[in-house]
């Protein structure tokens, strides 16, 4: 039996997994700026299909990208919502930089 959390993955994790890897990470930098096609992407990217395909579905699984399909073409764009969701995250950390110091350990190991 499976724990919920391994039914319904963090969406946080998801997405710091998908941005943890280079050919990712070129991805999301060339959908900055507009919607673009697979063949776009391999061309830019000089990758072949199958190898992005298998990206871009890491990245659609994380939420960072959403898909369209127009006739036989699929068109790629980011999906803004679930990168600030992410930032709101790091902000966070941001807000807590002062960390206490921990304890000292009583059951040294």
């Amino acid at each position: 039996m499976q724990s919920p959390s391994a039914a319904s993955p963090d969406p946080i994790a998801l997405g710091f997994h998908a941005l943890s890897d280079p050919l990712r990470i070129s991805v999301i930098e060339l959908l900055r700026n507009q919607e673009l096609c697979v063949c776009d992407l391999c061309d830019a990217l000089g990758v072949s299909q199958s190898k992005l395909s298998f990206h871009l579905k890491t990245l659609r699984e994380a939420g960072l990208v959403r898909s369209r399909q127009e006739g036989r073409w699929i068109y790629y764009s980011l999906n803004i919502p679930q990168f600030a969701a992410l930032e709101q995250y790091l902000s966070e950390f941001r807000r807590l930089y002062q960390i206490l110091p921990g304890r000292l350990c009583q059951n040294p190991s």
